[in-house]
């Protein structure tokens, strides 16, 4: 005799959706499906739950069998030094701690030393031990400012694993054209059939890597499909021609000024412009120049401004966007426009031919300089015209560049971009030698890593006299946190005259000499660890160092 089991009820269609909501709700206000209202309805619901997982999972039936992935591509970068790579598995099992309150301890916070290394690892050339790539994925997908340097660093692999795993999908849209391997340039072919059908990202970074061999080839390719494509990727594509922007595509930008989009119209307009010679930039130099002249009726030369009285057809046409955001006068707003736009080579012809230096320093006549010098801020800034950034930024110990003055400090941090490295250090020592550091900040963010020698000791000499001043160091931990990260790590010794104690007077907040004892104990032992680093790495310590 044949036994059979007995036959399982189906379950209720949308029993699971039922269980849930009687879950979130509770079993209150939702008495579960089959369970009877009371006391014990909670332990009913568990139950149901249970049964329905179980019931839900051995339910599966079990798919076709998938094919396996093809192999990774050969990374043929050398290893990591068996030193460098442990360091790396530390730097990322390090995660943020879970403790408030203004004092760290001494300990230094490593999360923060990774996005360095990566770079220092990048610079010499190494391959990713494979075994930490997934946790080198997981830390990038947290934080956005390490996926360049972190893709860089992990390789092929990290474009095999994200096709992989979507959470670490970033990946594939971080690495140009999701990881496609472009076209050999000579490879007319399939250029052509990869501009004309391949994804957006695959077009963007195909027309990127032409651009930045052949300029012209790229803007010839864009050219070809310019009239068909969509706003929004003729923004893009547009973007790519500031790399190698030459005279050579002014043509191009010019018939892009009639584009029927106002953002297309706005960024021509503004690659026009920082081409000095375009036709763009004269036209509005033309209308620039009647709106700045010298007045010379005073006992001392004035700059008057007669700002536009309307924003004409042909000045929209030229990229001058007429409504002014919310709070700002049209006025000023169009004046803005056109000087940021005009040539700055044009003005000392303008103005009596007189030097950016003797122009910056002429009076303004009715409050408009603000206005008129942030303009040349952002021309500056857009030609990267050193000698005018060097005028308006002036010199650092001079009262007005500590601010308010005529140039704010989120200008000057640009303007600064405009300099060399050195010069750029030497302006910011010394406008924290006369200032001090609680305006010091935005401008120590433009500076290279690690600071050069003079600049390393304005930022630890401000650091000694605050502490000096019986101050907290938690209004400096900013300043505190980019020395950690920027001072030059073979300079540690140097500072162990600041871990000592300091006397407390009767003007000093009580302990604070020894909050900034443990703030100076931290920043020597995260510079120590960083030489360490980069001795890791390879990096030859210099045989002579200057002072930080």
């Amino acid at each position: 005799m044949t036994r059979t089991s007995a036959p399982v009820d189906a379950p209720a269609p949308g029993l699971w959706e039922e269980l849930v909501t009687a879950a979130l709700l509770g079993t209150e206000r939702r008495t579960p499906p089959g369970c009877p209202p009371g006391r014990d309805a909670p332990l009913a619901l568990l139950d149901a739950a249970a049964e329905e997982t179980v019931r839900r999972r051995a339910g599966l039936r079990p798919g076709r069998a998938a094919g396996l992935p093809e192999p990774v591509a050969e990374d043929p970068r050398p290893p990591l030094p068996p030193a460098a790579a442990r360091r790396l598995a530390l730097l990322l099992a390090d995660r943020p701690g879970t403790g408030g309150g203004g004092r760290r301890g001494t300990a230094p916070d490593l999360m923060e030393l990774l996005p360095q290394w990566l770079a220092t690892a990048n610079a010499r050339g190494f391959a990713a031990p494979p075994e930490q790539v997934p946790a080198l994925l997981d830390a990038a997908r947290g934080r956005t400012d390490l996926r360049p340097s972190a893709l860089t660093f992990a390789g092929p692999r990290a474009v095999w694993l994200a096709r992989l795993n979507p959470d670490w999908r970033f990946a594939l849209r971080a690495t140009p054209g999701g990881g496609t391997t472009l076209p050999h340039p000579e490879d007319t072919e399939k250029t052509r059939q990869l501009w004309q059908e391949g994804l957006f990202a695959e077009r963007v970074a195909l027309l990127s890597a032409i651009r930045a061999r052949e300029p012209a080839a790229a803007r010839e390719l864009l050219a070809t499909t310019w009239a068909t494509e969509r706003a929004e990727d003729r923004l893009m594509f547009l973007d790519s021609l500031r790399t190698g922007l030459a005279a050579d595509d002014e043509s191009f930008l010019e018939q892009a000024l009639t584009d029927r989009s106002r953002n297309v119209r706005a960024t021509a307009a503004e690659l026009l412009s920082a081409l000095p010679g375009s036709a763009l930039a004269a036209r509005m130099a033309v209308r620039a120049g009647a709106c700045v002249a010298v007045d010379h009726t005073g006992d001392t030369p004035t700059l008057s401004v007669e700002a536009p009285h309307e924003c004409d057809a042909s000045m929209e046409c030229d990229g001058v966007v007429p409504k002014p955001p919310t709070g700002r006068g049209e006025r000023s707003w169009w004046l803005g426009q056109l000087v940021e736009a005009t040539p700055l080579g044009t003005w000392p012809g303008r103005l009596g031919g007189r030097t950016p230096q003797e122009i910056v320093t002429l009076p303004v006549a009715d409050d408009w300089q603000g206005e008129l010098h942030a303009a040349w801020c952002r021309a500056a800034v857009r030609q990267r015209d050193a000698g005018w950034a060097r005028a308006l930024l002036g010199a650092p110990a001079a009262p007005e560049a500590g601010g308010p003055g005529a140039v704010s400090l989120a200008e000057r941090a640009k303007l600064l971009g405009t300099l060399g490295v050195g010069e750029r250090a030497d302006w910011v020592a010394g406008f924290i030698s006369a200032h001090g550091l609680s305006e010091a900040f935005q401008l120590l963010g433009v500076c290279a890593v690690p600071w050069a020698a003079p600049l390393g000791r304005a930022v630890v000499d401000a650091l000694n006299i605050a502490r000096d001043a019986g101050s907290y160091p938690w209004s400096f931990s900013g300043v505190m946190g980019l020395a950690e990260r920027c001072l030059d790590p073979f300079e540690a010794s140097r500072l162990d005259g600041l871990l000592a104690v300091p006397d407390e007077t009767e003007d000093t907040s009580p302990g604070a000499g020894g909050y900034w004892a443990e703030a100076f104990q931290r920043l020597v032992t995260t510079l120590r660890l960083r030489a360490a680093m980069q001795e890791e790495l390879g990096v030859v310590r210099p045989l002579t160092t200057s002072g930080a």
